[in-house]
């Protein structure tokens, strides 16, 4: 099937199914967190839309526990960076209606939870089309070895996503119910 097909069957799933009350465990993704050779790690979060995983809980008790949170700004040309945000900051919305901070520090956190339409047990992702985290993940590769964490609901699960030279796998996907590795 072809990706933009099954992206639009997945995202019509996850609105019927309107998953807000479904949260991801928290303890799955702080021993994820503890894993990371560096103790002084930053976060890469998402402002969730469109019935994604809500990471917002995440990233306070993250926030709580003095780990620096940094969410993206879509930039021109398919570009996205990660800006340092904290709870007490503002936020301003970007040309696709999606909360971003106002610039401030730039960094390629050393984590970044991923949003995701769909998954399949060998960690690849589907996303929304733009190949914004695929572009991103591929740039900053050189610089830095990121952790990329997905979050997902178990029903976006998915026997097989079709990939192509540009997707980027996933290093773990967390759902409500387990971790994929």
């Amino acid at each position: 099937m072809q990706k933009s097909k099954l992206r639009k069957r997945i995202l019509k799933i996850r609105e019927i199914k309107n998953n807000k009350d479904i949260k991801i465990k928290f303890d799955f993704i702080y021993e994820l967190i503890k894993k990371y050779k560096n103790k002084k790690v930053n976060i890469g979060g998402y402002y969730p839309v469109n019935n994604e995983v809500d990471d917002l809980s995440l990233l306070k008790e993250l926030e709580k526990k003095k780990y620096k949170i940094f969410l993206p700004i879509i930039k021109n040309k398919s570009r996205m960076e990660f800006y340092k945000w904290s709870f007490e900051d503002p936020l301003k919305l970007n040309k696709f209606g999606i909360p971003e901070p106002y610039k401030k520090k730039i960094c390629v956190p050393d984590i970044v939870l991923v949003p995701l339409v769909a998954f399949d047990k060998k960690l690849n992702r589907l996303g929304y089309g733009g190949g914004y985290y695929d572009r991103y993940f591929y740039r900053i590769r050189k610089k830095k070895k990121v952790l990329k964490i997905g979050l997902a609901f178990n029903h976006q699960e998915i026997k097989k996503i079709p990939v192509n030279r540009y997707d980027q796998k996933l290093d773990y996907i967390v759902t409500n119910n387990s971790i994929l590795k």
